[in-house]
């Protein structure tokens, strides 16, 4: 299939700039991909389409403040610095801005969420191919601890704000978010509140939770004509005993496997394809890339938002409404016109829809 095949016009004032005023108030249009039938709902209906013995999987991720500013120590220029993997305390794998002045050597003074500089010093000692710096921290027994002094949550580039609301600290993460590491959210996640999630449970459906650190790989568009010369990003994950116990559990029993999320999809689904369709615990890189007519060992029901037009998360939905074949593309760019018509909310801070 081509990129283009995945294009859509969006009106502006449909990119959600703020998110909803309460998480779960969200709208949900629900995708019946048998017939292609459409429903409009609201997110807390959630519930009407969750049953006994299902599982809900969520991605419990948490956001990191990972972008940093700062000045280069000898001529004063400024870089902005986003956080990509940490590989041992105080080194990490970073994107710089601009890349052409951050040659091996440099050395960066960070400075704080307030713009005054601080004693803590990032020096580049290695480029990859992909252009990523390798930055060398000094000046802090571990950088993690001070983040919140000194990074920002790293919005998606399409959220146009001359700077962060307070609120979007809180906001752009999600209730049950737990082990640091993202750079973008698992926004599926990003509409449940505590109360939603207790009522789920309350009804016999198990909740558990795999964890995926997004990169910012998420929001590149494929840029080639031809979506399966695409190469796609790494990410990391980790799933733990429990999780594998009830998914497995619930497989056998033909109990539905519900993903909540894009990110959730890929690790049950790079799980399967290296263990014969089975789960097993442990922590893993993937570079699984999913597009019709891709198919599905694991997942029975999507969760996830409206994402970017010719972006790898259009690709999975679109296989996930028609597996094995090519259709599902032309079935969600149907339902997407109709959620355009309907003034859905899209992207991080969007609306929310189900594939069942």
């Amino acid at each position: 299939m081509r990129t283009t095949d995945f294009n859509f016009v969006l009106p502006p004032e449909l990119i959600a700039q703020h998110p909803a005023p309460k998480r779960d108030e969200s709208r949900l249009l629900v995708l019946h991909r048998g017939r292609g039938r459409v429903e409009h709902r609201q997110f807390c209906n959630l519930l009407d389409f969750l049953h006994k013995g299902d599982v809900l999987v969520l991605n419990n991720s948490r956001v990191i403040p990972a972008r940093l500013r700062g000045a280069n120590a000898q001529s004063g220029g400024q870089f902005e610095i986003l956080l990509l993997e940490e590989n041992t305390p105080n080194n990490w794998w970073a994107m710089l801005r601009p890349g052409k002045n951050a040659r091996v050597g440099t050395k960066i003074i960070l400075r704080n969420t307030q713009g005054e500089p601080t004693k803590i010093i990032a020096t580049v000692t290695a480029v990859n191919d992909e252009g990523h710096r390798r930055l060398q921290f000094s000046g802090t027994p571990d950088l993690n601890r001070g983040l919140d002094l000194l990074g920002e949550i790293p919005l998606p580039p399409y959220i146009k704000r001359m700077k962060q609301m307070p609120e979007d600290h809180e906001r752009y993460q999600t209730v049950f978010a737990r082990p640091a590491g993202s750079v973008a959210a698992p926004t599926a996640g990003l509409h449940f509140t505590p109360e939603l999630l207790a009522e789920i449970r309350s009804r016999g459906v198990k909740v558990c939770f795999v964890t995926l650190h997004v990169g910012p790989g998420t929001f590149q568009p494929v840029k080639v004509e031809t979506i399966a010369d695409h190469k796609m990003h790494e990410e990391r994950f980790e799933v733990g005993e429990e999780t594998v116990r009830v998914i497995n559990d619930a497989k056998a029993s033909g109990s539905r496997v519900v993903a909540a999320g894009t990110t959730s999809v890929r690790v049950l689904e790079s799980l399967a394809a290296q263990n014969s369709g089975k789960l097993n615990a442990g922590k893993r890189k993937t570079r699984i890339f999913i597009h019709p007519p891709g198919d599905f060992k694991i997942v029975d029901a999507l969760l996830t938002n409206f994402h970017l037009p010719c972006s790898t998360l259009l690709m999975l939905v679109s296989a996930f409404a028609a597996p094995g074949e090519t259709r599902g593309c032309k079935m969600v760019l149907a339902a997407y016109a109709e959620a355009i018509r309907e003034r859905y909310r899209f992207f991080s801070y969007g609306d929310a829809m189900l594939i069942l």
